[in-house]
């Protein structure tokens, strides 16, 4: 067994995380902030001289400063990087497999947008299009409009929506090629054909530019298209709209999961459309059902009219 610091054996694995797990960016930068910060508290340089004890104690240290969710991800980089020292026989044994780390973590039910809002922010969209008193401006309305919808139509993440590739989308038979969270591709259809006509509309209005640098979504620079940029334009039209809301990309994502779970629709299907790894992860969705249904009950039903 060789003797090594622990300072080393993170660097050793955060590049064996990167050239043979293929981990993307956002994964290896919080694995690299969630190690170091293992390897500034007061933990032993030789790894062998880690104790359960020791990784007991650091993870308390953790729980005071830190909400659930984030001790949850900590601990996992932790764990990940234990089970490649014990891989690599660096380790006789691995001192997390004798801790019991149980710990409920509380529900946060995800925040969607009333329907009616969507459609007051899609129509607005739309005008600005005529309304837009430069032919610049009506451009970028167009294009603004073809984000919001796709954004509706699909649940698609900003992350995807802002990394589609020219070649990603086919209007032709509807249908989006996405690359999601660890390089997982899924196709997802564009079910409506208004959504359809706009995104062709704005292709063909855009097409030098999005040929000038292969993204679908692009300013009129010819660039990419920014998550910021998204949000500024979200923001935008939220104002022109004047809807006292505020709304981020994620909420689309939301509202289109719950709206197809109370369409009677399927989890797996919703599983599969929004592209998560684990069915856990959309049954976050049903708790937002449950709420919507005892409030239902709560105002509509006629029991609440009696008076006895």
């Amino acid at each position: 067994m060789t003797t090594t610091l622990l300072s080393t054996h993170i660097q050793n694995y955060l590049t064996y995380c990167k050239n043979q797990k293929r981990l993307d960016e956002k994964t290896l930068k919080a694995y690299r902030i969630d190690l170091a910060q293992f390897a500034h508290a007061q933990i032993p340089s030789d790894i062998t001289d880690i104790t359960p004890d020791l990784l007991e104690e650091y993870v308390a240290g953790l729980h005071e400063q830190y909400k659930p969710r984030t001790v949850k991800r900590k601990i996992a980089s932790l764990k990940a990087f234990f089970h490649y020292l014990l891989y690599k026989d660096f380790l006789p044994q691995n001192p997390f497999d004798k801790l019991q780390l149980r710990f409920r973590e509380p529900i946060i039910l995800p925040k969607t947008i009333p329907l009616a809002t969507v459609e007051t922010l899609l129509s607005v969209a739309h005008r600005q299009q005529t309304l837009a008193p430069t032919e610049y401006q009506r451009k970028n309305a167009l294009r603004d409009t073809a984000v919001l919808e796709l954004l509706f139509a699909t649940g698609i993440r900003i992350s995807e929506l802002c990394s589609l590739h020219n070649d990603s989308i086919d209007l032709q038979d509807g249908t989006i090629l996405i690359y999601g969270k660890g390089s997982k591709e899924r196709r997802i259809q564009i079910g409506n054909e208004s959504v359809l006509c706009i995104l062709k509309k704005y292709k063909i209005t855009f097409q030098k530019e999005i040929l000038a640098c292969d993204s679908f979504f692009v300013n009129q620079a010819a660039n990419p298209l920014s998550d910021q940029a998204v949000r500024r334009m979200i923001n935008k039209y939220t104002e022109l709209a004047s809807i006292d809301m505020h709304i981020t990309p994620h909420m689309f994502r939301h509202t289109f999961a719950t709206s197809l779970l109370d369409a009677d629709v399927d989890i797996r299907y919703i599983q599969e459309m929004l592209g998560h790894s684990s069915i856990t992860i959309t049954e976050i969705y049903t708790h937002v059902a449950v709420a919507k249904q005892r409030n239902i009950l709560a105002t509509r039903h006629p029991r609440n009219q009696f008076i006895l």
